[in-house]
């Protein structure tokens, strides 16, 4: 089988258009800027802030890129997964597809209702499938490659209490990710996730906070990330120095993961237990 470029979309090898999906604030918007500020065109999601979704747009088009907007649902799918294909026809096309659009729950197992289960099921992991297979089947149909980053958490591998059904969607969609880049390496299509630790965003309730006064003892690096830190590592995923990478999950958390056993040993109450 003789392989294409694994990315068409200038001389350069560098993509032109890209998709991040739930970009009105925090780790979304981030990729949206680094992506815009790299001269990649921008299609922008939003669920209910379309003013945050505008904001975005306006950042991308002062950074000279151009950028598009659409409502996306995804409590309705496959319905809403048609902002995808808007996008991509008003984009001329889809080279990059980041899935960040997601929500989470802090509710013991015991005490979670089976609706709030599939609520955060289907946000998590039937929006990123759905949306991945929208955008994909565009870049194999346009034959010239292209790259899907899906944005999952350190929860893609370690679990937290009160947290069941965004832990099992975010692991879910760290194998969909291995799943997909088996079966899209022949059509050039690179795709790989990008697991952060504690960001300071609006989802994690730090809005307009400086990571670097975010003390944080427990973590290697002593204090949260960047949502600009993220995006730094989606830029790579989506530049042609990373077209030989795929099926992989890139940790950005500050060493987080890494402090299992020690805080195993560290900790002296059972508090823990209540998230």
């Amino acid at each position: 089988m003789t392989h294409r470029a694994p990315l068409p979309q200038d001389q350069q090898g560098r993509p032109r258009t890209a998709i991040v999906t739930g970009a009105d604030s925090g780790i979304g918007r981030a990729i949206a800027a680094a992506l815009g500020g790299g001269g990649v065109d921008v299609g922008i999601t939003y669920h209910e802030d379309h003013e945050g979704a505008r904001q975005t747009a306006d950042e991308v088009r002062q950074l000279g890129a151009r950028a598009e907007i659409r409502r996306l649902d995804l409590t309705d799918l496959p319905t809403s997964a048609a902002a995808i294909d808007e996008l991509a026809e008003a984009l001329g096309g889809v080279d990059v597809l980041v899935n960040c659009a997601g929500t989470g729950t802090r509710t013991p197992v015991m005490e979670l209702d089976f609706d709030t289960w599939r609520d955060v099921v289907a946000v998590d992991l039937d929006g990123a499938f759905v949306c991945a297979q929208r955008a994909a089947r565009r870049m194999i149909d346009a034959g010239t490659g292209g790259r899907i980053v899906n944005i999952t958490s350190v929860h893609e591998h370690a679990p937290r209490v009160g947290a069941a059904p965004y832990c099992a969607a975010k692991a879910g969609v760290g194998m969909l990710t291995k799943v997909l880049a088996l079966e899209l390496a022949e059509h050039d299509i690179t795709v790989n996730s990008v697991a952060p630790g504690e960001i300071s965003t609006p989802m994690t309730g730090q809005a307009d906070v400086d990571p670097r006064e975010q003390a944080r003892p427990g973590l290697p690096l002593g204090r949260t990330g960047d949502a600009r830190e993220v995006a730094a590592m989606v830029a790579f995923l989506t530049s042609p120095v990373a077209s030989y990478v795929t099926g992989a999950s890139y940790v950005v958390d500050g060493g987080m993961l890494l402090m299992g056993p020690q805080h195993a040993g560290a900790v002296r109450d059972e508090e823990w237990r209540k998230g």
